[in-house]
């Protein structure tokens, strides 16, 4: 049987960052190893994901964290990953200087390297209101054996200039009472637009879309089903074999007349190519506006309304490459590669001002760094 595809992405991400580990380290600060239209902004961050303007004017970058002493518990597929109260939120000023300004986030991380953290993931402004996801992305009858990972799979509201937060939502408690899906019980909140209607999430374990309203119930926007998709020929299963691919929705953006745009990563087996930009309309269900993308990360439009795609694998995560990349959309879906030397599992990307502003190495403890990436 095979086992979970949530467990399967968190132990790839832990693979290649293991293989990657030195990589970033080395690259920090050093823009030769990266595109000639590449800066460097910020370095030694611990697993850093999605990124957002404050009303400040600066950069914010949360990071997944490494981790900690424990408790530990058996990794999705070998190993051990240990929790620890590592995740955080960086402020990144408009001068380049560089601080945590959130800390003491719940994380859990590969053991002993603290590589491939999970936690905060992503962050957005309403006002000098800061909302942030706490992610998971385990099996909730299993996560709940374990007491510590109680803070994980939620929505916090944060007060950074005080180092404070607070639960707004538990979207861990949504998905074992009501599962919109019907599918495994996993939650993974991994994406979030803050909006004057409430904070919509996108949550790559349990494959729906969430509007977390002010008064802090939840609605579901959306929901994607899981599809068939032919086994890869690398498996060695009978000509003809599919297997049941999960969605798995890791970005949400607003983008053009304010409607709402999802990214796909896709589960195993991630079919190279496979993977889809949706439109969003309330009543409607989803609507493909751009395809033929591998394993998206994150979505983002310019402020001409132009389509910018992040991805995290460019040559699928069952490749062992741990080369991401950059893309441009079109009209009619025409792609350009904007960035792909030096883009190391990428986790996050903005557009602000003509830039791209991407969280380069998202899987790597103190390795990682935000890239300021020129669009001209």
């Amino acid at each position: 049987m095979l086992r979970s595809t949530h467990s399967r992405i968190l132990a790839l991400f832990a693979a290649t960052a293991v293989a990657v580990a030195g990589v970033p380290t080395a690259a920090a600060g050093d823009n030769n190893k990266h595109d000639d239209d590449a800066m460097v902004i910020a370095s030694g961050l611990n697993s850093p994901r999605g990124l957002s303007f404050g009303p400040d004017g600066a950069l914010y970058v949360a990071e997944a964290g490494k981790g900690g002493d424990g408790p530990c518990f058996a990794g999705p597929e070998g190993g051990t990953s240990c929790f620890g109260k590592s995740g955080s939120v960086t402020r990144i000023g408009k001068h380049g200087q560089q601080r945590r300004v959130l800390t003491g986030l719940s994380s859990i991380a590969e053991e002993g390297t603290g590589n491939a953290g999970l936690g905060p993931s992503d962050v957005s402004f309403l006002g000098r209101k800061m909302y942030v996801t706490e992610g998971l992305g385990l099996d909730l009858d299993f996560s709940k054996t374990i007491p510590a990972l109680d803070d994980m799979g939620q929505l916090l509201r944060a007060f950074p200039h005080e180092n404070d937060w607070k639960t707004v939502a538990d979207l861990a408690d949504f998905e074992d009472e009501f599962n919109p899906t019907g599918d495994e019980e996993n939650v993974n909140p991994n994406s979030l637009v803050a909006t004057h209607r409430g904070v919509i999430v996108s949550d790559a374990g349990a494959n729906d879309l969430l509007r977390v309203q002010p008064n802090g119930k939840i609605k579901v926007l959306a929901t994607f089903p899981n599809v068939k998709v032919p086994a890869p020929p690398e498996l060695g299963m009978p000509p003809g074999t599919k297997l049941e691919m999960d969605f798995v929705p890791t970005s949400v953006t607003r983008g053009p007349k304010g409607a709402l745009y999802v990214g796909q990563l896709t589960g195993f087996p991630f079919p190279v190519g496979g993977a889809k930009v949706y439109r969003i309309v309330p009543g409607k269900g989803p609507k493909v506006v751009a395809r033929g993308f591998t394993n998206i990360i994150d979505i983002a439009f310019d402020e001409k309304g132009t389509l910018y795609v992040l991805e995290i694998f460019k040559n699928g995560l069952l490749s062992g490459d741990p080369t991401g990349a950059l893309i441009r959309v079109g009209k009619h879906g025409k792609k350009h590669e904007v960035m792909s030397e030096g883009l190391i599992t990428p986790g996050g990307l903005v557009i602000h001002k003509g830039d791209a502003y991407v969280s380069n190495c998202g899987t790597c403890a103190g390795g990682g760094e935000v890239l300021k990436i020129d669009l001209d």
